[in-house]
């Protein structure tokens, strides 16, 4: 992951505990697992919206007009 090994990681994860108190770590997850349901879910409607919209659209095609111009 991110080429970071496991001490590198406990040491990310002790900054983090020093700097937000251990307290706040189940807000901040909480938070970022919000943050991260509503991505899911906008994603989702994103999808489906444009599933509906490919649905009762009808894609209209235009012959190409060529123009013969006559050389004197």
């Amino acid at each position: 992951m991110f080429g970071l090994g496991i001490w590198e990681l406990l040491i990310v994860l002790a900054i983090v505990v020093v700097l937000f108190g251990a307290k706040r770590l189940p807000l901040i997850g909480e938070g970022l697992g919000g943050m991260i349901s509503n991505f899911k879910n906008a994603t989702k409607k994103n999808k489906e919206d444009k599933e509906i919209i490919d649905e009762t659209t009808t894609v209209v095609k235009e012959e190409p007009t060529v123009i013969n111009e006559e050389k004197s």
